[in-house]
């Protein structure tokens, strides 16, 4: 059975409809998946008429009707959405709040494997139930386990930045790299490269808070403080960690190409560079929970709305990273679902023998 890839239209005035319908040009994208639409046929209709696009859609009012064999939309926010392109409404922003909310649904009752998010606006989408400052926090709150820990993680085929602290205040930065913080995070970016990424044993660069990496406290004391001893706890649990590095010199010298992940402190250190490397092809992943989720690496691009111009590429990435980590979840549990016994000779017994 193919994975059934549920995917939210986002901001109904940005870019989303288009990045889906010409993701799913190519006909080879419907023998990899089911995708399953939540959204409005009638919004995305105008969005294929506006811009002349050609990819044909079934819709439905439940992922139990879908077409494993068509780009299926289900028809889930209010019947009449007003699109006004480039522009961030209350109504585009409830729209995209319910698709998203009916497909963490039906990922909670079964019906859909994967989430892919396309991008929305945070400021239009808040209300009294979206009181987050993005997907990655109201994701975790929503379906969340109990000790779940949401962790962003940017990659593309040459690299995965994951961040300590997301959307932070850069006045708050410091106050929220924490030691505990830091050892957590690095507990999930290990285990998701294990799990989610088949790296049996990966290598983590961890990347410095201060300019020179505190120039040994001259610029600064989280790195001694905070930073190292986390790492050295992460050490001791068996981790390969190195650094901490200094951001400028680390990815200057594409020091990156050596290890199968860093870890940024802040969220512009991660992206500024990322987005450098990884405009057109860059996936933003939420590791940590139980649902796998993706989304592309941009935003909704108001700017561009509309005008048929919009790049597909990264969501075409992020529902193939989206089947890939749910391909690798199932081989690494089904692996370790009945493990052979541990063999080993109680000395104690022997000797009774002996």
């Amino acid at each position: 059975m193919k994975i059934r890839v549920g995917i939210t239209h986002g901001d109904t005035n940005g870019v989303g409809y288009e990045i889906i319908f010409k993701a799913f040009e190519d006909p080879a994208m419907l023998e990899l998946c089911t995708p399953i639409v939540y959204g409005s046929p009638k919004v995305a209709s105008y969005h294929r008429k506006g811009m002349e696009l050609t990819t044909n859609f079934t819709s439905i009012d439940s992922a139990t009707e879908a077409n494993e064999n068509a780009l299926n939309i289900l028809h889930c926010t209010a019947d009449e959405v007003k699109v006004e392109l480039g522009q961030g409404t209350a109504e585009s922003g409830a729209a995209a709040l319910a698709a998203l909310e009916r497909a963490l649904k039906d990922w909670r009752e079964g019906l859909i494997d994967v989430l892919v998010t396309a991008p929305i606006n945070k400021h239009a989408i808040q209300s009294e139930t979206f009181h987050f400052p993005g997907h990655t926090e109201y994701i975790q709150d929503r379906v969340g386990g109990e000790g779940q820990q949401a962790l962003m993680i940017l990659m593309n085929d040459r690299i995965r930045i994951a961040l300590a602290t997301t959307h932070v205040p850069v006045s708050e930065i410091a106050k929220a790299i924490t030691q505990e913080g830091i050892l957590q995070k690095l507990r999930i970016l290990n285990h998701s490269l294990q799990r989610d990424f088949s790296v049996s044993t990966p290598r983590i660069a961890v990347l410095a808070l201060n300019p020179h990496a505190g120039d040994d406290g001259l610029l600064g004391k989280e790195e001694e403080e905070i930073i190292r001893p986390a790492m050295q706890q992460a050490e001791e649990e068996g981790m390969n960690l190195y650094g901490p590095f200094a951001a400028d010199g680390f990815f200057g010298t594409r020091a990156y190409e050596s290890f199968d992940a860093v870890l940024a402190m802040y969220h512009d250190q991660g992206l500024a560079p990322f987005k450098l490397l990884a405009m057109d092809d860059g996936v933003n992943y939420t590791a940590g929970l139980d649902i796998v989720r993706t989304s592309p690496d941009h935003g909704t691009a108001y700017d561009i709305a509309g005008k048929g111009v919009a790049n597909e590429n990264s969501l075409r990435q992020a529902i193939f990273a989206a089947t890939d980590i749910f391909r690798n979840r199932q081989a690494w549990d089904e692996a370790r679902q009945n493990p052979l016994p541990k063999l080993y000779i109680d000395k104690r017994d022997r000797a009774e023998r002996g």
